[in-house]
C-alpha cells in the first residue's frame, strides 16, 4: 500500500511507517501545489498532511484509491473533510498534541511583551546600551484576560496563576463549577473582561461570531496601554484596527503568531512598530509537540490500513460497516438536534440529558451521543470540533453529559431525546426516524409535539393562536421574498399560545426579524441554521 508524506512530519513517525513491509512510503521534500500533486495520488492509499498541503476536491478525485488522510495536527481546515465523505474517505487527526506547545508559547510572549524582551535584544545586537528605553512591568498583580477557556486557555490560565496574576475569562459555554476548578473570574459579558485587563489573550476557534470580535471597539474599552495577544486564529484580531490602536496608544504592545492572511503580505504595517512581537505561526513548533503528533498519525495510519481500526476520526464513529448502516441516521439526528439546542438554549449549561427510548436504547450509544455533542458545541469549538473530541470539550467546559435509557410508552418505536438544563431552566428537543428511508425528523420541541425536517432554516416563534396568524406569516414572509417550505404548528388550548415552525429556504433579513418582533401577539423569534 503506497503512503504519501506531504508535509514534514517528526522522523520517528516516518520510521514506523517505513518499516512495515506493506507500506510503499513517499516522502515529499517541499511544499507540491496542487497541480503537481495530482498525478502524485493517483496510486496512493493513504496521504498523510500537516497545515500547508491542501487536500481539495480535485486532489481527492484524483486518488481513486484513497482510503486514509491523516492531518499531524487539530485542525482540518485543509482537508476538504465533506468531499472525502463522499468518497468514503477517512479523515483522522491527532487532538490534543500541540495544547502545551501553544500555551507554553503563549506565556513566552506575555513575558516578552511584559519586558520588551525581544527589543532588547535587536538593541544590545545592534551595540545599543539603552536600558530606559526597556523598562517593563511586572506580571506579578496584573490582570490577564483570556477568551476562550479550552485545553489551551486553561493551561494559560494555570500559568498565569503561578506568576501571580489574576485571571479573568470570558467563555459563553464554560460552567460556572469548571471556572471555579480553574480559579478564573469568569465574566458573562465580554465586555467585562476588556474593562479590567492588563493583558489579553484569545483562545477561541475562527467561528462567524469570534471573526474580528477583538477590534477598535473592544480596544476602546480597555485601560490605556493594555497589551494583545493572539496565539490561536488569525482573524479574531482585527489586525487594521490593531494597528490603529497601537498607533495612538490605546494599545501598549501585541504578539502576534497567527495572521489573517499566512504568511502576511510584504507590504504589512504590523511590522513597522517596534511594539509588536511577530513570530510564523509557531504555536505547535516544538520538538516535543511534532514528536508527539507525528507518531500519532503514523500509529493511526497503520492500524487503520492494517486493521481497520479508526481512531480519532472526525468524519466516521469506530463501528464496523453494518452497525454504521444502522446506526447512521441517529447520527444525523444527533447532531442535528445538538446543533439546534446550541441555538435556542442558553450558552452556559450546566447539564446535557441525552435519553434513547424504544428501539433505540438497543444501539451502540457512544457514538450518537458524541453526534449530539459536535453539533451541540460547533458554536463553542468551530469547525475543531468533531465526534473524537466531543466529549473532551465538554468536560474542559465543566458540561456534565447524562445518558438515560428509557421503557417510557410513546407514539414512537424509536426515539432521542436532548435536554439542556442550566441552572432551573431546561431546553429540550426529542426526534425519530421515519420510514423505510430513515428519514431522521424532530417530533418533539419544547416538550410540544411538533413535526421538523432538521435541515436548511427554521424560524421558530410563540404566539396567540387567533385566526389569520398563519396567513399573516405567509404574508409577511413573501413581501420579503422568503420561501417557507415546510410548516409545523402546536397549542397548548384554542386561542392560547401556539409555537410555530417553519422550514425556509433562505435566512431572513434584519428588516423582517424588527417587524415580526412588533407585532404584540407574537415573542420568542429566534433563527436556526441546521
Amino acid at each position: 500500500m503506497n503512503v504519501l508524506v506531504c508535509d514534514p512530519i517528526s522522523p520517528k513517525g516516518i520510521a514506523l511507517l517505513q518499516k512495515r513491509p506493506e507500506f510503499n512510503v513517499t516522502v515529499l521534500k517541499q511544499k507540491t501545489p496542487e497541480a503537481e500533486l495530482l498525478p502524485l495520488v493517483k496510486e496512493t492509499h493513504a496521504i498523510i498532511v500537516r497545515s500547508e498541503t491542501k487536500i481539495t476536491r480535485k486532489v481527492i478525485e484524483a486518488a481513486p484509491h484513497l482510503r486514509v488522510v491523516g492531518r499531524a495536527g487539530v485542525g482540518v481546515d485543509n482537508v476538504d473533510v465533506e468531499v472525502a465523505t463522499e468518497k468514503g474517505i477517512v479523515v483522522m487527526n491527532t487532538p490534543g498534541g500541540n495544547t502545551i506547545s501553544t500555551a507554553e508559547l503563549t506565556f513566552s510572549m506575555l513575558m516578552a511583551l511584559a519586558r520588551k524582551i525581544p527589543q532588547a535584544n535587536m538593541s544590545m545586537k545592534a551595540g545599543q546600551w539603552n536600558r530606559k528605553d526597556f523598562s517593563g512591568t511586572e506580571l506579578n498583580g496584573k490582570t490577564l484576560g483570556i477568551l476562550g477557556m479550552g485545553r489551551i486557555g486553561g493551561e494559560v490560565a494555570k500559568r498565569a496563576l503561578a506568576f501571580g496574576m489574576r485571571v479573568v475569562a470570558y467563555d459563553p459555554y464554560l460552567s460556572l463549577a469548571r471556572a471555579k476548578a480553574l480559579q478564573v473570574d469568569l465574566k458573562d459579558n465580554v465586555d467585562d473582561v476588556y474593562r479590567e485587563v492588563d493583558f489579553l489573550t484569545v483562545h477561541m476557534p475562527s467561528t462567524h461570531e469570534t471573526k474580528g470580535m477583538v477590534n477598535a471597539q473592544a480596544f476602546a474599552k480597555m485601560k490605556k496601554g493594555a497589551r494583545i495577544l493572539n496565539c490561536a486564529r488569525g482573524g479574531i484580531v482585527n489586525e487594521a484596527d490593531l494597528y490603529q490602536a497601537l498607533q495612538s496608544g490605546q494599545v501598549g504592545g501585541a504578539a502576534l503568531d497567527v495572521y489573517e492572511v499566512e504568511p502576511p503580505p510584504a507590504v504589512f504595517p504590523l511590522r513597522e512598530l517596534p511594539q509588536v512581537i511577530m513570530t510564523p505561526h509557531l504555536g505547535a513548533s516544538t520538538a516535543e509537540a511534532q514528536e508527539n503528533v507525528g507518531i500519532e498519525v503514523a500509529e493511526a495510519i497503520t492500524e487503520f490500513l492494517l486493521e481497520g481500526a479508526v481512531r480519532n476520526a472526525v468524519n466516521l464513529p469506530s463501528l464496523d460497516a453494518q452497525t454504521y448502516a444502522t446506526v447512521r441516521p441517529y447520527l444525523v439526528l444527533g447532531d442535528k438536534l445538538g446543533l439546534l439546542l446550541a441555538q435556542i438554549a442558553p450558552r452556559r449549561n450546566d447539564r446535557l440529558v441525552i435519553t434513547y427510548g424504544g428501539r433505540a436504547s438497543q444501539l451502540p450509544t457512544d457514538p450518537i451521543t458524541r453526534a449530539v455533542l459536535k453539533g451541540f458545541l460547533t458554536l463553542a469549538g468551530g469547525k475543531e470540533v468533531n465526534q473524537v473530541n466531543a466529549r473532551s470539550l465538554a468536560a474542559t467546559l465543566g458540561l456534565v453529559v447524562e445518558e438515560i435509557m428509557s421503557n417510557e410508552a410513546t407514539d414512537y418505536n424509536e426515539w432521542l431525546h436532548v435536554a439542556v438544563i442550566s441552572g432551573d431552566e431546561k431546553v429540550s428537543a426529542g426526534g425519530s426516524i421515519f420510514g423505510a428511508r430513515s428519514t431522521p425528523r424532530i417530533v418533539r420541541l419544547y416538550s410540544q409535539p411538533v413535526e421538523i425536517v432538521p435541515e436548511g432554516v427554521l424560524f421558530l416563534l410563540n404566539n396567540k393562536d387567533k385566526p389569520g396568524m398563519v396567513g399573516y406569516l405567509g404574508t409577511l414572509m413573501g413581501k420579503y421574498n422568503i420561501n417557507i417550505a415546510n410548516m409545523s404548528l402546536n397549542r397548548d388550548a384554542a386561542g392560547g399560545e401556539a409555537l410555530t415552525i417553519l422550514n425556509l429556504d433562505s435566512v431572513p433579513p434584519a428588516a423582517l426579524l424588527e417587524e415580526i418582533q412588533k407585532d404584540p401577539d407574537i415573542r420568542n423569534v429566534r433563527v436556526a441554521k441546521l
